[in-house]
């Protein structure tokens, strides 16, 4: 079940569900859109908690850009939370890769698919 974060802000502090709980087409339809494979591998190539929502250059504008992060907390991909009026983000990655061995690598470019 996904669990509600701690937030003292002014907005409900984002819902995240556990990897383990995730189906495999949900996990395979959170990375089967570019935007979010873009978000994936710059989380990927960043230290966690350092990316706010704001800081990715993807094509969509804010609603969209939550919406895809909303897509990625479902799928137990992404974990936020909020740092004064900043929402920051982690990749999951050793969570994710425990449900799904090797799916994010492949996501990443880290292996070749032959």
């Amino acid at each position: 079940m996904p669990k509600q974060a701690e937030s003292g802000g002014h907005r409900a502090a984002p819902v995240h569900t556990d990897p383990a709980e995730v189906s495999l087409l949900t996990a395979l339809s959170a990375v089967a859109d570019p935007v979010r494979i873009q978000l994936i591998r710059e989380l990927a190539g960043s230290a966690e908690w350092t990316r706010s929502c704001g800081s990715f250059d993807v094509p969509v504008g804010k609603a969209a850009l939550s919406h895809h992060f909303t897509v990625l907390r479902g799928a137990g991909l992404v974990e936020q939370r909020d740092e004064g009026p900043r929402r920051v983000n982690r990749l999951r990655r050793e969570e994710f890769d425990a449900r799904f061995p090797g799916l994010l690598a492949l996501v990443l470019g880290d292996v070749a698919v032959d």
